[in-house]
């Protein structure tokens, strides 16, 4: 039996994703969605917490990420999780664990969310994959469409 290393996230950004470029070349974009959960208590009364999620997405789903979406805006990630370690200034081991995505679905239009960044550019909703057969049905746009 193989084990299974997958991770389905969808909520909101809570700030315009960061594009950096590693010294080989490739393109790496993180960005952080906040999750709402809600639940009733033992005593009936309705409870909220959010999480905050770290992603990561490389190559040109990082350049796609970079370009359509901004903070404020809702979307549904597929990946892996992923922890780093590295050694601190003080030196003690630090660790972080993300979502490295694969798969990216736009859940909503840039003008669909007030709230949200000014957009970079207006665009449909769209599913961008990594993966083929992707269980969600929209507009999907493949990567090697993409003009960049």
């Amino acid at each position: 039996m193989r084990d299974l290393n997958k991770v389905t996230l969808m909520g909101n950004l809570t700030r315009d994703p960061e594009v950096r470029t590693t010294p080989n070349g490739q393109t790496v974009t993180s960005f952080s969605l906040a999750l709402n959960r809600s639940w009733n208590d033992q005593q009936g009364n309705r409870q909220d917490a959010v999480e905050y999620i770290d992603v990561v997405a490389w190559g040109k789903l990082g350049e796609i990420v970079g370009q359509y979406l901004a903070k404020g805006r809702r979307a549904y990630v597929e990946g892996r999780l992923q922890t780093r370690n590295w050694g601190a200034q003080d030196g003690s081991k630090r660790y972080k664990t993300e979502v490295v995505a694969s798969d990216l679905i736009m859940l909503d239009r840039a003008s669909d969310n007030p709230g949200a960044s000014a957009p970079r550019n207006q665009e449909p909703v769209a599913q961008v994959s990594g993966a083929q057969n992707s269980p969600v049905e929209t507009d999907e746009i493949s990567i090697e469409d993409i003009p960049f």
